[in-house]
């Protein structure tokens, strides 16, 4: 599956946001692949981040790193700089902006 999410960092932390996404943890890159995540991508307009994110499941991916060690230190550290998940709703399902088009379908539509 993919999902789309949008965050929002702290005023003045974009550069630092950049700089600290220049690489993730290793052990991070091992968790994401335990818990099914195969890609994510991360496009910033100003202090709005706009994340693609390839996985088997989301919310399963998301609740299993809760207790992950890994995502855990790495959340205290880049947490400084990001303000905010824009949400829609509770818990993982939540964060996961709706599909409004794509040019793919529309074409399979055709």
């Amino acid at each position: 599956m993919r999902v789309a999410l949008h965050s929002i960092l702290r005023e003045g932390h974009e550069a630092a946001y950049d700089a600290d996404h220049a690489a993730i943890p290793d052990d991070l890159v091992v968790s994401f692949e335990r818990v099914g995540i195969h890609d994510w991508q991360i496009w910033r307009s100003g202090r709005d981040l706009f994340h693609l994110v390839e996985c088997d499941d989301f919310a399963a991916a998301m609740r299993a790193l809760d207790d992950d060690p890994a995502n855990r230190r790495w959340q205290e550290s880049i947490n400084r700089h990001v303000d905010h998940f824009v949400t829609d709703g509770p818990g993982p399902e939540g964060m996961v902006l709706p599909l409004v088009w794509t040019l793919t379908a529309q074409r399979a539509d055709a």
